[in-house]
């Protein structure tokens, strides 16, 4: 006998299904925290206002212990032995509310539950009933402290579970008025939905942060990538030269000089196509390298010797500014000759942007092997706003990064009469430097 195969489950299931899952997940939520025990504010900046919870849970705790002894006895007719557990276990747990309210709310709810039954058989005169006053106002701190540190399902868990005992509590006892429960259900809803608006608030806020955090950490580090794809392109700009003109030397070679043998023609095709190779390897790594839809720049790559105009450019853009170039460098690397002529071009547009008018030393010198690149500008003649307000603030990265390159070092910060140094030392190797001794000749 065949059968069919079973169909989906009936509605009515679904619906118990559901059910069960929304109350185990009450269920949880009532049990477990969802937080870790950190104090409140303890992220504050100031002191005091990491103490400010703990002061004030301190106040509620001895405000609350007394009262509430006090009210049992008098206006309840409650024994003193008994009035004194009651009042302690409804209001000492109130020193938990600054880390860890849902354990509170554990002894502080069947508390106020066993003082209700208690109270049951109290015949006072317009007695609030099941909740006492100070049980009231304590409770109502319980749902705000609730509110700010736990989940929307745990705090609406707390408030059907506290109406819910309100209910039962007039069930139990039906001659008696119920109007603190009516009472506080209606506060408790407010204070907890004034405590999540805050929570929320405040959670939203960090995020905010937070993402404002990563944003500016990704906005450095995309400079940084951009800045170093340039400094790659003009370096592609210099080493091609370079390149250039090897292959031309070794392909004219068999040409520009007579008598050369086989094998030495020979070597010289292998180099100039060894050049030719590595001219067109970089060409394919500076197409990576180049954005969508931007070519290379066909000038060639600046140096040393055009500090000058440089420094003359800057004097007609209204910046007194003065060049001390040394007259002998010696052959300095094409690496650190670009990077030396790019720190005091982004040296001089800082000034230029953020010191206008301001008196400003450029000194180019070469010592014990290293060339000293070194830019120093006073403080502005009078207080104005920067010419510029919309830089990046990522002008310094290039400089490290051009550095960093050649292997040397950088070192920038402000001056105490309010100007600004920046100071690059780079190595050049000991056969460029002009105070290296000639190397000896072994004959």
């Amino acid at each position: 006998m065949s059968t069919s195969p079973a169909g989906p489950p009936p509605p009515a299931d679904g619906l118990v299904s559901a059910a069960r899952r929304n109350l185990r997940e009450l269920a949880h939520g009532l049990s477990h925290a969802s937080h870790p025990s950190t104090p409140l504010l303890a992220g504050a900046p100031k002191p005091w206002q990491r103490m400010l919870p703990y002061v004030v849970v301190l106040a509620l705790t001895a405000t609350f212990i007394p009262v509430t002894i006090n009210v049992l006895t008098t206006q309840y007719d409650v024994p003193g032995a008994l009035a004194g557990a009651l009042g302690v276990a409804q209001a000492a747990p109130l020193l938990m509310l600054a880390h860890r309210p849902l354990q509170a709310w554990w002894i502080i709810f069947p508390a106020d539950i066993a003082g209700a039954l208690v109270l049951a058989r109290s015949t006072g005169p317009g007695a609030l009933w099941p909740w006492t006053a100070p049980a009231l106002i304590a409770y109502l701190f319980l749902l705000l402290a609730l509110g700010l540190r736990e989940t929307r399902r745990t705090v609406v868990g707390v408030w059907m579970v506290t109406a819910a005992a309100g209910a039962a509590l007039h069930l139990i006892a039906p001659d008696r008025a119920a109007d603190s429960a009516l009472l506080l259900s209606i506060l408790g809803a407010v204070v907890l939905v004034i405590g999540a608006a805050v929570r929320e608030r405040g959670e939203a806020t960090r995020r905010l942060a937070e993402q404002e955090t990563i944003s500016e950490a990704e906005r450095a580090r995309r400079t940084l990538l951009e800045e170093r794809t340039r400094i790659a392109r003009e370096l592609h700009d210099v080493v091609a030269h370079h390149m250039s003109v090897i292959t031309v030397q070794a392909d004219s070679a068999p040409y520009r000089i007579s008598g050369l043998s086989e094998p030495a023609q020979e070597e010289f095709a292998s180099i100039a196509a060894a050049a030719r190779e590595s001219l067109g390897e970089m060409r394919r790594l500076l197409s990576v390298l180049r954005s969508d839809g931007t070519e290379g720049d066909r000038a060639p790559q600046p140096g040393l010797d055009r500090l000058q105009q440089l420094v003359e450019a800057t004097v007609r853009a209204g910046l007194p500014a003065e060049l001390s170039l040394a007259a002998e460098l010696g052959e300095v690397p094409p690496a650190v000759d670009l990077s030396a002529y790019r720190i005091v071009q982004e040296a001089l547009a800082n000034v230029v942007r953020h010191a206008p008018g301001a008196r400003t030393q450029v000194s180019v010198r070469a010592a014990a092997g290293h060339l000293n690149v070194l830019v120093v500008n006073g403080p502005a003649p009078k207080p104005a706003a920067p010419l510029e307000s919309a830089g990046t603030g990522h002008g310094l990265v290039g400089m490290r990064e051009r550095v960093r390159l050649t292997g040397g070092t950088l070192d920038t910060g402000p001056l105490p009469d309010g100007g600004f140094r920046v100071a690059a030392r780079m190595p050049l190797p000991p056969a460029m430097s002009p105070s290296a001794p000639p190397p000896s000749e072994n004959l």
